[in-house]
């Protein structure tokens, strides 16, 4: 069954990442982790696809009460048609703008999803964030990356301006199963991949932040007794680093 051979191939790449990750995860909740301490913001963006990962570590239970997504008009998935979100990533000068809307200073940090990292507005992300004093986190897949040319005139792929990048071992072209008679790979990997990554990220940083005596605000299930009540206050506690309420 192709729907056990996938789930295989799942717990594979997952594997992989463990194996080969664990030294990358830590240096980057090491930098997150004393940039909270130091009181700078989080920040995540990611464009299509790649933002799925980002807004699964953002306002949901058990999550990082820190982290403020980014949100880019025309990069999101609810646009009609979706191609034009691929045009829209390709589009030099957009990515420097979407930074200018944010009130970033020196010290904070962005995390980037990018699988291929080649298109203009990651890398133009990336870019901008260090001109900035930002420390910025890239998450990619290395071997799609380093197989496929830029799509920015200068030549750089996001990972090149990361201080830390978490490889999401995606394999070139994302799919990874193959059936006679299908004549293209299918079914991603790289959705799963990267949110795994950014989840084994928030633990780390979460038990780094402890570490150090600080105690990050972590939400609790609106669903559960006290969620609410518990949420708010964190809320307002934190009010001058949670940018998205």
């Amino acid at each position: 069954m192709l729907a056990i051979k996938y789930l295989e191939g799942v717990m594979e790449f997952l594997k992989r990442i463990k194996e080969t990750q664990q030294e990358n995860i830590e240096a980057a909740a090491e930098r997150i982790s004393q940039a909270i301490i130091e009181g700078h913001t989080l920040y995540a963006f990611g464009c299509s696809h790649s933002s799925l990962p980002v807004e699964d570590i953002f306002y949901r239970a058990g999550g990082l009460m820190l982290v403020n997504p980014i949100f880019a008009p025309g990069l999101s998935l609810d646009v009609r048609p979706p191609t034009f979100t691929s045009n829209m990533e390709r589009l030099e000068g957009y990515g420097e703008m979407l930074l200018e809307r944010v009130p970033i200073k020196e010290g904070d940090v962005l995390i980037l999803v990018s699988v291929s990292g080649r298109n203009a507005v990651p890398i133009e992300m990336a870019r901008a964030a260090k001109e900035r004093g930002m420390i910025v986190i890239g998450v990619t897949s290395m071997q799609y990356t380093t197989q496929v040319s830029s799509r920015h005139s200068s030549g750089k792929k996001m990972y090149e301006f990361a201080d830390v990048v978490l490889d999401n071992q995606a394999p070139l072209g994302d799919a990874i199963l193959e059936l006679a008679g299908v004549p293209q790979k299918f079914c991603p990997i790289s959705g799963i991949t990267s949110t795994a990554i950014l989840h084994a990220l928030m633990a780390e940083t979460v038990e780094k932040l402890v570490a150090k005596g600080f105690t990050p605000p972590v939400y609790l299930a609106a669903n559960v007794e006290g969620g609410q009540e518990w949420n708010a206050r964190m809320l307002k506690e934190y009010k001058d680093r949670i940018l998205y309420m």
